[in-house]
């Protein structure tokens, strides 16, 4: 049988469209595979603070539906987290929740979990690659928070420092950022007077810096940080040196209960940034329930805003 020209025009497109279809095939990213499974935890350490909350919240809301929920941590090894991923795409996850040891080591277990359908949720630490919907508090805004508090309330040509986190991280970035946006872009009177390179997030991070600063500054009105234990251990070296004044502003990140009960004390703290563990257990949580119905989570950042906690609201907190 003769075939018009035509016809042979549609027909070859018509191959070539099934063969553009088939070479889309390999991924299965926007299909979720197994909404009737479990619930995986990839941890990057074992449990304490904010992932903690995070871990307890998901766990009771999940064991309140009857879903299976099973959690593993890397106890601080890239290699043996990226196992774990892999061992939970293996065995079928309804959805892996992710907190990275490495956000680039990861990688290949997360687009694994996307080929499988499997959804990836990712928290509380960065993840560089595959496709996944990022679960964070507004780590920009606890940054804001401070710089804000300080514009409002340092006095004329007032002097501070910072206290970053490590800086390889997002978050520390971020809240560096908002920081000078809200308080040193818009009050240029104010001076910065030393800013740290890095830092570990420990209390003794903020004893060594400060120490270091008391001796080249005679004047020091505020101290912002990129968390409560590094400004917990700057306002006790200021105190150890006689240096600490109560107009002095101290603003952290956390929450903390040695924080929360210094400014319920009035014992130096002056205002500290909770990220909202709970915000962030319902908003996963929220993504749980559309993947029991089959319906994949929109790739990218969920933000979840951070609360403001200053004397006047502390006793909500403690």
């Amino acid at each position: 049988m003769l075939v018009s020209s035509s016809k042979k025009v549609l027909l070859l497109f018509l191959a070539l469209l099934m063969m553009l279809v088939s070479g889309c095939g390999g991924s299965d990213v926007g299909k979720v595979s197994y909404p009737d499974g479990k619930i995986a935890w990839a941890a990057h350490s074992a449990l304490s603070g904010v992932p903690k909350e995070l871990h307890d919240g998901v766990q009771a809301k999940a064991a309140a539906d009857g879903i299976e929920f099973e959690a593993q941590n890397a106890g601080d090894n890239a290699n043996l987290q990226l196992d774990q991923v892999n061992k939970m795409v293996d065995d079928k996850a309804m959805a892996i929740v992710l907190l990275a040891m490495n956000g680039d080591s990861i990688i290949p277990a997360v687009e694994r979990a996307n080929a499988a359908g499997i959804p990836v949720i990712a928290t509380n630490r960065d993840v560089n690659g595959g496709v996944f919907t990022n679960v964070i508090n507004d780590e920009k805004q606890a940054g804001q928070i401070q710089g804000a508090y300080m514009a409002a309330h340092l006095p004329q040509n007032a002097k501070v420092v910072y206290l970053s986190g490590d800086m390889s991280i997002s978050a520390a970035q971020l809240r560096w950022e908002g920081f000078k946006e809200a308080l040193l872009d818009k009050r240029p009177d104010v001076q910065l007077l030393a800013k740290s390179s890095t830092g570990d997030w420990t209390y003794a991070n903020g004893i060594k810096n400060m120490t270091l600063w008391m001796q080249l500054f005679p004047q020091i009105d505020g101290v912002a940080s990129g968390n409560d234990n590094m400004a917990m251990g700057a306002l006790q070296a200021m105190k150890a040196a006689g240096r600490y004044n109560p107009n002095m502003i101290f603003c952290g990140v956390d929450a903390g209960a040695d924080a929360l009960e210094s400014i319920a004390s009035d014992g130096g703290m002056t205002l500290t940034v909770k990220q909202d563990a709970d915000s962030i257990v319902d908003a996963i949580y929220a993504l749980i329930g559309e993947i029991r119905k089959g319906n994949a989570p929109e790739p990218g950042d969920k933000l979840v805003p951070m609360v403001e906690i200053t004397k006047a609201n502390v006793a909500k907190y403690k």
